[in-house]
């Protein structure tokens, strides 16, 4: 059983890793045309600030809705053979979201002057009109980018998770094309134009076989009396609460750099999203896949399974997270040159991303951690604990960030340190609950001891990497024209190439599970497409 749920979730989330892989590069694509087109000017650093509440929305009405309530209780029905309950309770929940998104949707195009201060309050004038206008025309983009997150429960939940995927894809595309061709004739709000459009693109690329899956939709129901309905608004409210108070992290810190400098918002943005690329690859895409096994052994009660499925899922990104904090610590300025630095984006805004950058990384594999032990409470259908860890989260953020700028000179990195120390508390603190919640997932039991090799073994071939990584670095920048945009894709993927050959390398002389797991599962694979071909 246990090899079977393994290779399930390595099958499903190398899809998914494949396709945020693609969905990650475009990303880059995208702030490289804003960064390219615009700078780290004041209005780049509004249209990101306009973002702030529609995510918000989103992250609340989808994110916590889905996470939490949706996938769990709909996979439940579905583990039982109860499909046609499940898509009653489904149609009831697809409806009430869908009207509560067009209400949320008025309100906040009615009511956003009220609004910006709490994405911007450094900003007056013509920043903070240009920040309203911004802010009406993104909100009917959370519209469509929620009814995508509604497709992508749905498909998950069926073990479908390519269409899903493919998603980000497409919303990234109608951003870089605003960007190139809106851009120079609109001006910023080319990108706002682009972001309507690639959220609508989204949204249709997996409504087909939503459709074809829900033949079962009961259109006109809203039965809020309904036992399922009942059970995911008392899953939903929680999760609703812990994730406004995740966002508030986010929204604190944009805050905060509002007063800075002009640009820092564009920083920290930039070297965010830098973060987030192996997190979102790997973690994302880990925990996506991870969320709805978790699930279905959940309603089975197969807890000894379900905790080493979970664990298996932190030592996994654990095992790939690790390394590229370090590899981005030691590469970040060539990665940002490389990335960023061209059009109106200089050498001063490479060095100050950069700088921003820095004091991310210590933050990025417990952000990991905390994707897929969230997924595990949710699955466990506990709501609860996650909102009093993340109020501690916050509370932690607010109270370091506002200490760093007010008794340090580290600015925006201050402001970057307090978010990675914040998520260090926050994955600390779920990790111990967890232990407490079921027995096998105790400090004591043999799966935390198997997570602490990982971690150790880990983070000495990731120091070693890194040294590695940081002369080869320096090495090539000496040798080569690094002012050509040739030279610094030399310089970062010569160097990635040598750690990526030597971290794996370590890990075999350290005999870590995790290297041993991918190889026979790939030569498992192979050999039964050898026995088949054999066979016909």
């Amino acid at each position: 059983m246990e090899t079977e749920n393994r290779e399930q979730v390595a099958k499903a989330a190398s899809i998914v890793m494949l396709a945020i892989l693609v969905s990650r590069i475009l990303g880059f694509l995208r702030e490289r045309a804003v960064a390219e087109v615009f700078g780290r000017t004041a209005t780049t650093d509004v249209f990101f600030a306009a973002f702030a509440l529609p995510d918000l929305m989103y992250q609340l009405l989808v994110g916590g809705a889905l996470s939490s309530a949706f996938i769990p209780v709909f996979t439940q029905y579905l583990a039982r053979d109860e499909e046609e309950e499940a898509w009653y309770v489904a149609s009831v929940f697809l409806n009430i979201t869908v009207l509560a998104l067009i209400v949320v949707m008025v309100l906040g195009v009615v009511f956003t002057p009220g609004l910006a201060p709490l994405v911007g309050i450094g900003f007056s004038g013509e920043q903070k009109e240009l920040l309203v206008l911004l802010m009406r025309i993104t909100f009917p983009a959370v519209f469509f980018t929620a009814l995508s997150g509604l497709s992508m429960g749905v498909l998950n939940s069926y073990q479908r998770f390519t269409l899903p995927a493919l998603g980000p894809i497409v919303y990234n595309l109608g951003q870089i094309l605003g960007a190139y061709i809106l851009g120079p004739l609109l001006g910023i709000m080319g990108m706002a134009i682009g972001t309507i459009i690639g959220a609508i693109g989204s949204f249709s690329i997996q409504f087909p076989e939503v459709y074809r899956r829900g033949h079962r939709y009961y259109r006109p129901v809203l039965d809020f009396e309904h036992p399922g309905i009942r059970r995911m608004g008392q899953l939903m409210l929680p999760a609703i609460i812990g994730l406004s108070i995740a966002q508030i992290n986010i929204i604190v810190s944009q805050n905060l750099a509002s007063t800075l400098e002009t640009g820092s918002i564009v920083a920290l943005r930039l070297a965010n999203r830098l973060i987030n690329f192996p997190l979102g690859i790997f973690a994302m895409g880990i925990s996506t896949a991870i969320f709805p096994t978790l699930s279905r052994l959940t309603a089975k009660k197969e807890w000894e399974e379900f905790s080493r499925t979970l664990f298996f899922g932190l030592r996994v990104v654990f095992f790939i997270t690790i390394p590229s904090a370090i590899g981005m610590a030691s590469l970040r300025i060539p990665i940002v040159r490389l990335l960023f630095e061209s059009g109106e984006f200089t050498a001063l805004d490479t060095q100050a991303t950069a700088y921003a950058l820095l004091f991310y990384v210590p933050g990025l594999f417990a952000q990991a951690a905390i994707q897929v032990t969230t997924r595990g409470y949710y699955s466990l259908q506990d709501t609860i604990t996650p909102v009093k860890i993340g109020f501690v989260s916050v509370v932690t953020n607010f109270l370091l960030s506002v200490a760093f700028l007010r008794w340090t000179s580290l600015g925006a990195g201050g402001l970057a340190l307090a978010f990675s120390l914040s998520s260090l508390v926050n994955m600390v603190i779920a990790l111990v609950l967890l232990g407490k919640k079921l027995e096998a997932l105790a400090p004591t039991g043999s799966a935390y001891v198997r997570l602490c090799a990982t971690v150790f073994k880990s983070s000495v071939a990731s120091l070693v990497m890194g040294v590695a990584v940081y002369f080869t670095a320096h090495y090539l920048e000496d040798t080569l024209v690094i002012e050509r945009k040739l030279a610094q894709l030399i310089q970062v993927f010569g160097a990635i190439g040598i750690g990526i050959v030597l971290y794996l390398a370590l890990s075999v002389v350290f005999k870590m599970e995790e290297t041993t797991f991918v190889w026979n599962l790939i030569k498992a694979k192979l050999g039964k497409k050898q026995a088949k071909s054999s066979a016909e």
